[in-house]
């Protein structure tokens, strides 16, 4: 385990390359951890399993993850995956794709797409789409969150789980994180191509007003006594039965 984690910790401090394509620069930094990055990162990407538990699908949804890395996030959904009418996982990187595929072989309903979460659509409107850990690591995250409200079908549910920062003047949420805060995370996760913002908090409760946000803190795999901000948030789209 220690030597799986050297590894990662190698690559994380490394640090993300500059150059190339967005879908070329996952790959390179993924790719040659792809297969330890589930049980390092189960450590530190707290709040999935409660997101999941806040969407609650009814049998029959239509599912869909926008940065879906490699289907761990699935699981969260346990015997529940097999009586959904349809589960899409979408990603850019290659080798995490790899790994989503393997954890889905068999199940029929599951769909593993590489694509980009700002552009695609699918045939029908789902019914839950969310994001875990994925939009902060998005360039164009403004585009990614205008695709998933506007893919959704009327009276959808958009699910959010990721790192952030308040403001100065302490938004987006009830929370207000003191200077060192707003100053250290984000030039610790930056490195990796992972950008915790106020803004994209900010942007959801403002496209989705009826919505339910819960502010956290989670601990960080070699990094004693700091305590890293997340938040959970779950939007419904207008004009459903329940809108």
């Amino acid at each position: 385990m220690i030597a799986d984690d050297a590894r990662v910790l190698f690559r994380l401090l490394r640090g993300q390359p500059r150059r190339g394509s967005h879908a070329e620069r996952l790959q390179a930094f993924y790719g040659p951890q792809a297969g330890d990055y589930d049980r390092f990162r189960e450590r530190l990407l707290q709040g999935r399993d409660e997101l999941v538990g806040l969407l609650d699908p009814p049998p029959g949804s239509r599912i869909l993850e926008l940065g879906g890395g490699t289907g761990r996030n699935l699981m969260s959904f346990g015997a529940r995956l097999d009586d959904f009418a349809s589960v899409e996982l979408v990603d850019l990187c290659p080798a995490l794709l790899d790994q989503a595929r393997q954890r889905t072989a068999g199940m029929a309903n599951v769909r593993v797409i590489e694509a980009d979460a700002t552009t695609y659509r699918p045939d029908i409107p789902p019914d839950v789409v969310y994001f875990s850990y994925s939009l902060t690591m998005i360039p164009d995250w403004r585009g990614a969150i205008a695709n998933a409200v506007e893919m959704l079908r009327p009276g959808g549910t958009l699910g959010v789980v990721d790192f952030y920062v308040s403001d100065a003047a302490g938004g987006p949420g009830k929370v207000s994180h003191d200077p060192f805060t707003r100053w250290f995370w984000p030039r610790w996760f930056g490195h990796d191509g992972v950008h915790p913002n106020p803004e994209q908090l900010r942007l959801l409760r403002h496209l989705l007003p009826a919505h339910d946000v819960r502010e956290r803190r989670a601990p960080v795999p070699y990094l004693p006594g700091l305590r890293v901000p997340y938040y959970l948030f779950v939007g419904r789209r207008s004009g459903g039965a329940s809108g």
